[in-house]
């Protein structure tokens, strides 16, 4: 599970641990590592997008040939 949502998931608890620690820097990693997960998650998806798109576009031009 290598992939944004981890990134999510791992991010929210360093910042639960902060909370009930009252550790403002483990907190502050937490909202990072969680921002940078939902980057990664937003960069797949636009990624498979741009990927679903070309072969729509392949599939097009192979049925004019």
């Amino acid at each position: 599970m290598a992939d944004g949502r981890s990134d999510q998931v791992k991010g929210r608890m360093k910042q639960a641990a902060g909370d009930l620690t009252d550790n403002d820097d483990l907190r502050r990693s937490g909202e990072r590592d969680e921002a940078g997960g939902k980057m990664k998650e937003a960069v797949d998806n636009a990624a498979d997008k741009i990927a679903e798109g070309i072969d729509r576009a392949k599939e097009k031009v192979d049925d004019h040939d």
